[in-house]
C-alpha cells in the first residue's frame, strides 16, 4: 500500500514549492494566484535507514523502499465551492487520498501577494477548510436525494440512513469536518464510499521565513495551536530552503540544512507525522532476492499483510516467518538467525508489528 497525501491550500501559500521540494519535480512556480491549473503527482521513496541495514546482511538483488504518493492541486480560494478560481475543478483528484497536507502561508513577502490581503494562517485555514466542508457538504445532499427515492422504495435501512446523513450535512454547514464528528460505525461505513475531503486526517505545513527556522516563529506557533485544538498533524518547514536542499546530493543536503538547525529534510518530517496520524507500521519482505519496505495500518494480521504484496498470498496463507530487523543484522544473515531459533513461525491471526522482517509462505 502506498501512503498517498494531497496537498491542499491557499494560492502563494507554496504548495508547488513544498511539492518541488518533496518529488524534485520541476513544477511551475511563480508569484500569482493559479500557477499549478493541473493536478501533479510525483511518487517519493519513504526514507528507512533499516532497508539498507537488512540488505548488508540478506545481499539482495535490489532494494525497494516504500513510496508516498504526492498530489498537488491549484489553490482553493473563498468561493471556490462556487465555482471561483480553479481548486475546486480538482478536488476530486484528492478524495482518493490517504491524507491531506494543508500548506500555511507564516511568512510575510511584499513580492508575493497574498488573496486575503494579509498573512493570517489560522484564517487562512479556516478559508480552505470552509471550501472543503462545502465541496462535502455537496456530496452528501446529492446521497440525500437518493436516499430519499430509497425510502420511497420501502428500503428497509433508508430511514436510518436518510437521518444520518441529515445531521452530517448540518454539522458540515455549521463548519464541523468530517473528521471531527463523534465516532460512529454505522455512520463511517455509511460516509466511507463518499470520500469526504473533511474526513480525511490533516497535517497543516507551516511554511515559514527562512529566519523563522527552526522553532517557526509565531506563525507557526499559531498554527500548532490549532492543530492540537483539533486532532491534527503540524510539522513547519520553508518550502524554499527545502526546495534549495532538494538540488544538493544529500550529504550536501544534511549539512546545509543543519545550518538552519534541522536534522532531517522537510520531507522526512511530513511523512512521519502522517505515519502517525494513519498510525501505520512498516514490515521488511524478503523474497525474490530483493527486500522491500511495506506500509499498513497498525492492527493489521500476517494474511493481509501479505495481500498487499499479492492477493494470492493472502488466499493461500499458511504461515509468516517473522524476525525483528534488529536481531537479524545481530544474527548477520538469515541463516544464522535460523540456526540460532531467532525466526518465528506465525499464523494467521499474528498482528505484523513495526520493523518485521517476515518471509511469507503460501499456496495456491
Amino acid at each position: 500500500m502506498g501512503l498517498s497525501i494531497g496537498i491542499v491550500g491557499l494560492p502563494n501559500a507554496g504548495k508547488s514549492t513544498v511539492f518541488n521540494a518533496l518529488t524534485r519535480a520541476a513544477v511551475a512556480v511563480a508569484a500569482y494566484p493559479f500557477t499549478t491549473i493541473e493536478p501533479h503527482h510525483g511518487v517519493v521513496p519513504v526514507p528507512d535507514p533499516r532497508l539498507a541495514a537488512v540488505a548488508a546482511v540478506t545481499h539482495p538483488d535490489r532494494t525497494v523502499q516504500a513510496t508516498v504518493d504526492f498530489v498537488d492541486i491549484a489553490g482553493l480560494v473563498r468561493g471556490a465551492s462556487a465555482g471561483e478560481g480553479l481548486g475546486n475543478q480538482f478536488l476530486g483528484h484528492i478524495r482518493e487520498v490517504d491524507a491531506v497536507a494543508h500548506v500555511v502561508r507564516c511568512f510575510p513577502d511584499p513580492d508575493v501577494p497574498h488573496v486575503e490581503g494579509a498573512v493570517d494562517p489560522v484564517r487562512d485555514i479556516e478559508v480552505v477548510e470552509t471550501e472543503l466542508a462545502l465541496a462535502d457538504l455537496a456530496v452528501v445532499e446529492r446521497e440525500i436525494e437518493h436516499t430519499h427515492s430509497r425510502v420511497r422504495a420501502h428500503d428497509a435501512r433508508a430511514e436510518e440512513h436518510l437521518a444520518m446523513l441529515k445531521a452530517v450535512a448540518e454539522a458540515l454547514k455549521r463548519g464541523v469536518q468530517g473528521r471531527r464528528l463523534p465516532p460512529n460505525a454505522d455512520r463511517g461505513a455509511l460516509l466511507r464510499p463518499l470520500r469526504l475531503l473533511t474526513d480525511k486526517p490533516v497535517v497543516y505545513v507551516a511554511n515559514v521565513a527562512e529566519t523563522d527556522l527552526p522553532a517557526g516563529g509565531p506563525g507557526a506557533d499559531r498554527v500548532r495551536e490549532h492543530a492540537r485544538e483539533v486532532g491534527a498533524g503540524a510539522v513547519v518547514l520553508a518550502a524554499k530552503l527545502e526546495a534549495d536542499a532538494a538540488a544538493l546530493t544529500e550529504a550536501e543536503a544534511a549539512e546545509f540544512l543543519r545550518a538552519y538547525g534541522l536534522e532531517e529534510r522537510g520531507l522526512q518530517t511530513l511523512i512521519h507525522a502522517a505515519y502517525r496520524l494513519l498510525d501505520l507500521v512498516t514490515y521488511l519482505s524478503t523474497a525474490s532476492k530483493e527486500v522491500r519496505a511495506w506500509s499498513v495500518a497498525r492492527g493489521t494480521r500476517a494474511p493481509q499483510a501479505a495481500g498487499q504484496i499479492h492477493t494470492d498470498m493472502e488466499r493461500g496463507f499458511i504461515r509468516a516467518e517473522v524476525i525483528q530487523w534488529e536481531a537479524l543484522v545481530k544474527a548477520g544473515s538469515l541463516r544464522a538467525a535460523h540456526d540460532h531459533g531467532l525466526v518465528r513461525l506465525e499464523g494467521k491471526e499474528y498482528v505484523i508489528q513495526d520493523g518485521d522482517v517476515v518471509q511469507f509462505r503460501f499456496a495456491v
